[in-house]
């Protein structure tokens, strides 16, 4: 349903705000110092996560962003090179972190959709000799976010990871939406998290907290990951508060396959009005990237025309619209949105 206040925001899955729930458990969270891992809610939290997918251990963060950091800083040394889709979040959109933290860079594929082949990184790992820069970490991320919430399948992350580690490289999975890709194919968190050292997720996008990500792996690792994370300043104190809505969101977690439900009610309702708006077979999640060149209308129009409704989108472009399905939109807003596209048609 809209936001109390009647707005319906389709701009991202990070626009949630929290449910009553989490607000009672957020006043009344059992706290204490993080810093000297005595806040019991926290513990709670990182045991909960490091089970739901598998790992041994946890450590809970601020971002995802910090959460994957942690994890090149604990698996690479300066100098070295990762492993990426050109249009990965964690090369383009965490403000060069790896090169200003860790002192890494990346090593990029094409990897539409977020894909890397077997063929692609062995390439790249056999041109990695003693004149190039070391390549000692692949990086996965599932949901990817640019090509709009598609999943990278499961057998292609076990076949590249195989030449991976073949080539000694360790690998982390972004993860902020994994429980998307979970909801979309049925392979469970803990195959995908299977294939990797170290996953992050997030809190705050789909799940529907209102802050925190978590980055989780073996004991060792996730050691070397907190102390990392005191260094960059994210000792937390009493943050029982935030991890007891973060417990809500994980355990809830298997309500996603409804935001997916709403996402290709959208895309339908677009793609039957505008067949060459929505590319429906790219709908795989809780996302639809729409051409708005398609349109009669200009999307400055669209834009204006649904926020006089109480509607609000957001645009990657003079041309393209993103449109992201969470716990707080729903079918009859689907119906607003589509009802204004047909106004200005």
């Amino acid at each position: 349903m809209a936001f109390i206040d009647g707005i319906a925001d389709f701009r991202s899955d990070t626009v949630t705000r929290p449910t009553p729930e989490m607000r009672k458990a957020m006043a009344e969270a059992e706290v204490g110092d993080d810093v000297y891992g005595e806040d019991p809610t926290v513990n709670a939290l990182e045991e909960e996560s490091a089970a739901a997918v598998g790992k041994p251990a946890a450590v809970f963060v601020p971002t995802g962003s910090m959460g994957n950091q942690l994890a090149i800083g604990s698996l690479t040394r300066p100098g070295d090179e990762v492993v990426c889709v050109e249009a990965a979040h964690v090369r383009n959109y965490e403000v060069a972190a790896a090169a200003a933290v860790s002192g890494v860079q990346f090593r990029t594929l094409p990897g539409p959709g977020g894909r890397m082949t077997a063929e692609e990184v062995g390439a790249a790992i056999d041109r990695s000799h003693y004149h190039m820069p070391r390549i000692s970490m692949l990086v996965w991320e599932n949901t990817h976010n640019v090509s709009g919430g598609t999943v990278v399948p499961y057998d292609m992350m076990v076949a590249t990871t195989a030449v991976a580690r073949q080539g000694g490289l360790s690998v982390h999975i972004d993860g902020a939406r994994i429980f998307n890709a979970v909801a979309a194919t049925g392979t469970s968190a803990v195959e995908f998290a299977g294939l990797a050292d170290t996953i992050q997720f997030c809190f705050s996008k789909g799940l529907g907290a209102p802050i925190g990500s978590i980055l989780c792996g073996s004991e060792d690792v996730i050691e070397e990951a907190r102390y990392i994370r005191k260094r960059l300043g994210g000792g937390m104190r009493q943050v029982g508060v935030i991890a007891a809505p973060a417990r809500i969101a994980l355990r809830d977690r298997d309500r996603l396959s409804e935001d997916h439900e709403v996402a290709r009610l959208l895309a339908e309702g677009l793609a039957n009005r505008y067949p060459e708006a929505v590319d429906l077979a790219s709908v795989e999640t809780n996302m639809v990237v729409v051409d708005a060149g398609a349109f009669p209308f200009p999307v400055a129009e669209l834009v204006d025309g649904l926020a006089g409704r109480g509607v609000v989108i957001g645009t990657l472009g003079p041309r393209m619209i993103r449109l992201v399905t969470h716990r707080d939109v729903n079918a009859d807003d689907v119906v607003r949105l589509l009802s204004v596209v047909d106004e200005l048609s």
